[in-house]
């Protein structure tokens, strides 16, 4: 009884919640890096941003998120019309602080380019 009790006052929750990368822009002179999630429509930006700074370790200096509707689609059949509905998501814009420069994306490896200028 004891240690169930002193089990149940301890319990962490990992979180199971999807973030998929959509998109990415690398920091300019101007504009910090950003990064667009796909996410559940449940999540707040709050969560998100921990998500992102507790898992990843990623420096989120500001999240921006927009609600989408699911299409709806028909398909005619025979005899009857059937409807159907994608599902409901959240798109997340993610700001990044100025230490992060390069999102890693696009990288250029120097064998090929080496190859490349050996060929011509």
């Amino acid at each position: 009884m004891f240690a169930t009790r002193y089990l149940s006052r301890f319990r962490q929750w990992m979180p199971t919640m999807p973030i998929v990368l959509v998109d990415a822009v690398n920091a300019t002179e101007r504009a910090n890096a950003q990064a667009t999630f796909r996410v559940l429509p449940r999540m707040t930006k709050h969560e998100i941003k921990e998500h992102l700074q507790k898992i990843y370790d990623l420096p989120v200096k500001k999240v921006h998120t927009m609600n989408y509707l699911g299409k709806r689609k028909r398909v005619y059949g025979e005899r009857k019309v059937a409807y159907y509905k994608y599902r409901d998501f959240k798109k997340a814009i993610v700001t990044f602080d100025d230490s992060i420069q390069d999102l890693g994306l696009g990288v250029k490896l120097p064998e090929l380019d080496a190859e490349k200028v050996n060929e011509e």
